[in-house]
């Protein structure tokens, strides 16, 4: 078994497209029509082929009521990794990105996190062997 896809609430699928990939980096991978919204799907260029990152529209009111008590208490919503989290801290802010964390370590890990503009923060995480 394998991973094929993991997923982000967002409250408007073209705002987190264009966040994920003109800010972030991400390439678009699926953009299909399902009604008023899209199955949406983002790759890390690194791994075109890897796991995809589903953009899913918080439509749900349980999913919009878990996004909000997570943001409330400044808890990311998922992880992304990084080699270098210094140097991509730099580059996401000099996009325009807003951390609200700044790298820490954290046991064997470095963190931070940001605010995706959608709703959520995210955790970037670099580990050290």
């Amino acid at each position: 078994m394998k991973m094929y896809a993991k997923s982000v609430a967002v409250d408007d699928q073209a705002k987190a497209l264009a966040f994920y990939t003109e800010k972030l980096g991400f390439v678009l991978k699926h953009d299909i029509p399902l009604g008023e919204h899209r199955w949406l799907t983002v790759v890390s260029p690194e791994e075109p082929d890897g796991v995809e990152l589903g953009l899913e529209p918080n439509e749900h009111p349980a999913t919009r009521a878990y996004q909000a008590a997570l943001m409330a208490d400044g808890i990311p919503f998922t992880a992304f990794s990084v080699d270098d989290i210094e140097s991509e801290v730099k580059r996401l802010q000099a996009a325009g990105v807003t951390f609200t964390q700044p790298p820490m370590k954290a046991g064997g890990a470095t963190i931070a996190v940001f605010d995706d503009t959608c709703g959520n923060l995210i955790q970037l995480m670099e580990l050290h062997t």
